[in-house]
C-alpha cells in the first residue's frame, strides 16, 4: 500500500474519504473512486491493493490531521476550554460548509459489524485515541475549575463524543447545521464554568 506521500496516492485517499463520508464503506467501489479522480482502478489498485486498505489509509490521515491540530493549538498555548471549544467549531463549520458533513470514523463506526476486521480496528483506534484526548482535556479543565463534571471523567468522555456524533447524524437527516451548533455548543456550556465579567472565560 503505497503511503499519502506522491500526488496519486493523496488524490485517491482524498476521494475515499469524500465517498465515506458521503456514501458510508459498503456504499462505494473503486469505479467511484476512479470517477471521482480520473485514475484508472488498476493503478488505484497498486496504490491501495483493497477497499479496505484505502479506508485504513482515510482512517490513519484523519488521525493524523487530528494530531496534528491538537499539536497546534498547544503549540499556541490554547487552554484546556479552548481545546474543547475549536474541536466543536471545526466540526461545525465542516457540517456548515459541507466540507466533511460526517466524521470518517463515525461513519465507518456506524457500519461497525459488517466492515473488514482489520478496518474495524483502525476505526477503534482512533475512537480510543479521540476518547483518551477527551478525558485528559476534560480531567485537566476540572482540576483548573474551568469545567464542571456531574459524572466521571470518562462518562463525560464519552457523553460529549455521542453527543457530537449524533448532532452529526441529526443535521444530516434534518438537513440543518443550525441544529449541529445548536447541540454541540449545548454539550459544551453544560460543561464550562461561567465566569464572572472582568474574568476570562
Amino acid at each position: 500500500m503505497t503511503v499519502a506521500g506522491d500526488h496519486t496516492s493523496a488524490r485517491i485517499l482524498q476521494a475515499g474519504r469524500q465517498l465515506i463520508m458521503r456514501r458510508g464503506y459498503a456504499g462505494f467501489s473503486y469505479a467511484d473512486v476512479a470517477e471521482a479522480t480520473g485514475i484508472r482502478k488498476a493503478s488505484i489498485h497498486h496504490h491501495f491493493p483493497s477497499k479496505a486498505d484505502l479506508a485504513i489509509a482515510v482512517v490513519k490521515h484523519s488521525q493524523d490531521m487530528f494530531d496534528a491540530d491538537v499539536a497546534a493549538l498547544r503549540a499556541n498555548g490554547a487552554d484546556d476550554v479552548a481545546q474543547l471549544r475549536a474541536y466543536v467549531q471545526h466540526w461545525e463549520r465542516c457540517v456548515a460548509d459541507d466540507s466533511a458533513p460526517f466524521c470518517v470514523a463515525g461513519m465507518l463506526g456506524a457500519e461497525l459489524p459488517v466492515l473488514p476486521d482489520d478496518v474495524a480496528d483502525e476505526v477503534r483506534a482512533h475512537f480510543g485515541s479521540l476518547t483518551a484526548w477527551l478525558e485528559s482535556v476534560l480531567d485537566s479543565a476540572a482540576r483548573g475549575k474551568r469545567v464542571k463534571l456531574t459524572a466521571s471523567v470518562q462518562a463525560e468522555a464519552a457523553t460529549l463524543v455521542s453527543l457530537i456524533y449524533g448532532a452529526m447524524l441529526a443535521a444530516r437527516a434534518y438537513g440543518g447545521a443550525a441544529l449541529f451548533k445548536e447541540v454541540s455548543d449545548g454539550a459544551l456550556e453544560r460543561l464550562v464554568v461561567q465566569r464572572k465579567a472582568g474574568r476570562s472565560a
